[in-house]
């Protein structure tokens, strides 16, 4: 294990006051039997960010940075640093100083035990009410949909293994779901790790209520492509077929209606009910119909992660 290279991935916006101090706390926790490498990744800051970090480039080899062209988010960023860190493990955390490097050691370990991934859990938090409540709610939904068992899925503290970073692709607001996305690429080893969680030193938050409701759309989007990107049929032709099967059966009792006691159809909002269901069903089965046939031709096998080789 000696000498095993560790990558730390480290997005950031606007956080120049912070930079310097997490530098220091990084190198001084990473165990001494790794290298490291840090990939600061300036997602389109404006107040002189960079600069700290060039300078840190120049005093530290072992510190590479990105900036990109604007800001794109933070998914975007973190993508970035996974595409060009080189380490076996990869450790991503938040420039804001509420993560705590120290933690470093323990993520490692948690590694080598045998896990493809290890999520932060920050159990003890120092965030404002405005934003712990509706984490809360939004990691409980999250829980549910995905059925892993994490606490924090947006805590930016988190370890993986080369294989899951270059496996995962990040985007929108993803950058909180690469669990999920590493269980649907078949990463099943996924840890939790309660970790230390300060308040925020210096600036302020780039987030607002509005990255919970991205979020959970972005929720639905993954739900849907991991699970029906390869069998669309079975959720447009499924409901297709509730929607055309209950009209058929409203349509079947007013004809009975009609021809035994000779009740009038037109007018009648049930009857109008019942076509447009039928009508949208058929709507619905088709499309699942033509997205199978798309899917067909596109897929070639390319969508499957292969584990080993022999």
């Amino acid at each position: 294990m000696s000498g095993q290279l560790i990558s730390i991935v480290v997005p950031l916006l606007n956080e120049v006051d912070s930079l310097r101090e997490l530098h220091e706390r990084i190198v001084a926790h990473v165990p001494k039997e790794f290298t490291y490498e840090i990939w600061f990744i300036d997602d389109g800051s404006t107040d002189g960010s960079w600069d700290v970090i060039s300078r840190l480039a120049e005093s530290d080899t072992n510190v590479h940075g990105l900036q990109l062209r604007r800001n794109y988010g933070k998914s975007a960023a973190l993508q970035m640093g996974f595409d060009h860190a080189s380490g076996e493990y990869v450790i991503t955390m938040d420039a804001d100083l509420q993560d705590d490097p120290a933690e470093i050691p323990r993520l490692i370990a948690r590694l080598e035990e045998g896990l493809d991934l290890v999520s932060g859990w920050k159990k003890v938090r120092y965030d404002p009410i405005t934003k712990t409540i509706p984490s809360r709610f939004f990691n409980a939904v999250t829980r549910w949909v995905s059925g892993i068992p994490l606490h924090d899925f947006n805590c930016g503290l988190k370890a993986y293994r080369r294989d899951v970073v270059k496996d995962v692709n990040v985007y929108g607001e993803m950058h909180r779901y690469v669990p999920l996305l590493a269980y649907w690429q078949g990463y099943r080893r996924i840890g939790e790790q309660v970790v230390a969680h300060h308040a925020r030193k210096h600036g302020k938050t780039k987030f607002g209520l509005s990255r919970f409701i991205n979020g959970f759309l972005d929720l639905v989007s993954i739900v849907f492509i991991n699970r029906y990107l390869q069998r669309p049929m079975h959720f447009f032709g499924g409901l297709g077929t509730l929607f055309f099967m209950a009209g058929a059966v409203i349509t079947t009792y007013l004809v009975i209606m009609r021809v035994l006691f000779n009740e009038y159809l037109s007018g009648r909002p049930l009857f109008i009910l019942a076509i447009f269901m039928v009508v949208l069903g058929v709507q619905l089965f088709s499309t699942g119909l033509l997205a199978e046939m798309m899917t067909r031709n596109r897929t070639r096998g390319n969508d499957v992660n292969v584990r080993e080789k022999c």
